[in-house]
């Protein structure tokens, strides 16, 4: 665990992006001209979007236990839970550019995602029965309402997810069920 909170990203750089990146999905201004027009954004994202507050809460739970604070980090987690029903494990690494349209999100184990991320809402990024090992979620990936990404899997750089598709391949758009590549036949 300790290699792993050692991987997170600094909390400022991390909500920087983080309300960089929801303010441009959500056609908002998002160049600022000073660290306090950044840190004003950022609190009007909080209380504009219940799942920027948890993204928040999430930044600093995984500061908090980065620098060995005791307690907190658990009253940030159930916070995120209880505004936003967005719960992210302690073992999750996420870097700096995260978009969460709604709330409703559970990613947890070992996993990892990339920056430009989006996530839309009753997502479910985690384990396998067992196994601690969650995906690793490549750079600029959308992942879309309902999808559950599931076990030891690779997303690469800018696919596209819809619900209960798996092994996706970079620039790829998977959807349906059972899961087809770019509109591919199923095999």
């Amino acid at each position: 665990m300790a290699d792993v909170r050692r991987r997170h990203p600094r909390f400022r750089e991390a909500l920087l992006a983080d309300l960089k990146l929801t303010a441009a999905h959500r056609g908002e201004r998002h160049e600022f001209r000073s660290r306090a027009d950044a840190a004003l954004q950022a609190l009007r994202m909080m209380w504009a979007s219940d799942a920027f507050l948890a993204q928040t809460l999430y930044r600093a739970k995984a500061r908090m236990q980065a620098l060995g604070i005791p307690v907190l980090p658990r009253i940030a987690h159930r916070l995120a839970m209880a505004t936003a029903q967005v719960a992210i494990g302690d073992p999750v690494v996420i870097q700096p550019g995260l978009y969460i349209l709604h709330g409703q999100v559970v990613i947890d184990g070992f996993t990892e995602i990339g920056p430009g991320a989006r996530i839309a809402p009753f997502v479910t990024v985690g384990l396998r029965a067992g196994d601690y090992q969650g995906p690793a979620i490549g750079e600029d990936v959308a992942i879309g309402t309902g999808a559950k990404v599931i076990g030891r899997l690779r997303v690469g750089a800018g696919a596209e997810i819809g619900a209960n598709a798996v092994d996706v391949p970079a620039g790829a758009t998977v959807v349906g069920v059972p899961a087809r590549a770019n509109g591919a036949p199923a095999a």
